[in-house]
């Protein structure tokens, strides 16, 4: 008798320990850094995206009245119609009848007296109430004309090259010779009244302060003709040019 094998099948669901648990799955870094960037790309996309506009309201519908025509008022409507009546004759114009002529109104003696006015009548008054004429006022004598203004004296300057005078020359300094030292010198002197050289000063310079000095040192020295005004004599300023040349 053959021996058959006996088969034996594993049972459908293995039997589940208590004390059996799922271990946590593993994810590595890479797949972290992936998942991390795929949520905040999706952030920034929807940060980004524009605010939602709010639903547009629909248009408020229009209404039209058409114009009704008016209602016909009952009593005209059930009025009946009148018949015409027919315009009255005319009358024929009656004749004017003739009337006086007006008679014409005299005016007031009032009236004709206010046309001519009478005027007054100035009573006489006696010789000795009456005014004396008066004189016929004199005419105004004439402005007399006005005096010339006497014509201005005339005034002379002072001279210094009279003859008589003897005014010498101004020395020439021996080292401005020996030096080549040339030019002339003018001086404004102010001459009092008596022909003194109150005043000397330096006009204009020669280039040379030792020929300048020694214009200044002899004009001092001079005599002057006083200036005049008319026959009165007066102070006054006067230029005195000094030549120095080593020619002469």
């Amino acid at each position: 008798m053959p021996v058959h094998a006996m088969v034996t099948h594993p049972p459908l669901m293995p039997a589940v320990r208590p004390d059996f648990r799922i271990p946590p799955p593993r994810l590595s870094p890479g797949v972290l850094a992936v998942v991390m960037l795929l949520h905040l790309s999706i952030l920034a996309l929807i940060l980004t995206l524009p605010h939602a506009t709010p639903p547009l309201a629909p248009p408020a519908p229009l209404y039209v009245r058409l114009i009704e025509p008016a209602a016909v008022q009952p009593e005209i409507a059930a009025r009946p119609e009148q018949p015409q009546r027919p315009p009255p004759p005319r009358s024929m114009p009656t004749p004017p009848v003739p009337t006086a002529p007006p008679t014409p109104v005299q005016p007031k003696a009032e009236a004709v007296r206010a046309e001519h006015p009478p005027q007054p009548v100035e009573p006489v008054r006696p010789e000795s109430m009456r005014p004396e004429p008066q004189p016929a006022p004199l005419p105004a004598p004439a402005p007399a004309p006005a005096q010339a203004a006497p014509p201005p004296v005339p005034v002379t300057q002072p001279r210094f090259n009279a003859d008589y005078l003897d005014n010498p020359k101004p020395p020439y300094p021996s080292l401005s010779r020996r030096m080549g030292e040339e030019g002339e010198v003018r001086l404004r002197v102010h001459v009092d009244a008596a022909g003194h050289a109150q005043r000397v000063e330096l006009y204009r310079s020669s280039g040379f302060p030792r020929l300048d000095q020694a214009a200044q040192d002899t004009v001092r020295q001079w005599r002057f003709i006083p200036a005049r005004q008319g026959e009165q004599p007066i102070p006054a300023w006067v230029i005195v040019p000094i030549q120095f040349s080593l020619r002469s």
